[in-house]
């Protein structure tokens, strides 16, 4: 798998454009009431990780139309029918999205090979509208700020304006308020990618059940803020999509109960997703602890590091 930490993230030819989309985990996660508009305000700490989806843009001035395509990567752990409407990828609604923004057609190219589950709580989604956002821009030199990018994207989906950055953020709102870190921690954690699949509407759906039958919560902002600022433990995670998941897809309860005897550590959901996750001490540990659940339990596991999306670089 390529490595993000040590390559640049995007590299580029005059006419076409290589992206790698690296996937997010919710160290923390909580969620406010709905409004009238049956939306849900969050405050998550975000942290973007080396899981990528390769997303290829190439520039057609003849003829000018796009063409879109997705498939699986060759190393991608588990590979799921890809049976959605290519009008509703978040891929393809991203260069249309930038299309509108600019008033004119950019026709290009577009293939995203995925690693990242969809239904898994990683952003996979997100991260491929993110880096089209990107890579159409700098191919096309539209010249367009990051933050332009990101409200192009706040249509898109919450988690996309912070993948549009990546690296360590705390984020609130609807994924519109972005509070970046400057230093990126150094996280190194194995990454459990059970073949359930969480649909977002139907974990809502459980949370706001959850909150009628037993009232509801404020958000904790304040809890989110301070897990930033300290030092991060394997008992920090929480979210509070994770019962809410757990009802969603009842087969992760008891995953993350084999997960947990074998780790001997707390096993965390991320996002509104079946994907979970376990903080390790250091990247050995991670990569041990991988193969023991990959071996042991006969799940896929893989063990990542975070990582910054690094800058644009022509060649």
């Amino acid at each position: 798998m390529p490595d993000p930490r040590e390559t640049d993230i995007l590299s580029s030819m005059a006419d076409s454009i290589h992206i790698l989309a690296p996937a997010k985990i919710n160290l923390t996660l909580s969620v406010g009431p709905s409004g009238e508009d049956r939306m849900h305000p969050i405050s998550t700490w975000m942290v973007t990780v080396d899981l990528v989806d390769e997303v290829e843009i190439i520039r057609r001035d003849d003829p000018p139309m796009s063409l879109y395509g997705v498939t699986w990567h060759e190393e991608a752990l588990h590979t799921p029918e890809i049976d959605w409407p290519m009008s509703s990828d978040l891929a393809a609604r991203a260069h249309q999205a930038l299309e509108d923004h600019v008033g004119r057609k950019l026709p290009v190219r577009l293939k995203v090979e995925k690693r990242i589950p969809p239904g898994s709580g990683l952003g996979g989604g997100s991260a491929d509208a993110a880096a089209v956002l990107r890579g159409v821009n700098e191919l096309f030199e539209l010249g367009l700020a990051e933050d332009v990018l990101a409200e192009i994207g706040a249509g898109l989906g919450s988690d996309v304006p912070f993948q549009v950055h990546g690296g360590s953020a705390v984020v609130e709102g609807f994924g519109e308020r972005i509070e970046r870190h400057v230093t990126l921690p150094r996280i190194d954690a194995v990454l459990i990618l059970p073949e359930a699949h969480c649909s977002t509407a139907e974990v809502y759906a459980w949370f706001d059940d959850l909150e009628e039958e037993f009232g509801e919560t404020p958000i904790r902002s304040e809890d989110v803020r301070r897990s930033a600022k300290t030092p991060l433990t394997p008992q920090t995670p929480f979210n509070d999509l994770a019962q809410p998941a757990l009802r969603s897809s009842p087969t992760l309860e008891g995953i993350m109960t084999a997960v947990t005897a074998l780790s001997e550590r707390p096993v965390h959901i991320t996002g509104s997703g079946s994907g979970l996750f376990v903080l390790c001490d250091e990247a050995f540990h991670a990569e041990a602890l991988a193969s023991a659940i990959t071996e042991q339990l006969q799940i896929p596991a893989l063990a990542v590091r975070s990582c910054e999306n690094e800058s644009m670089k022509r060649t």
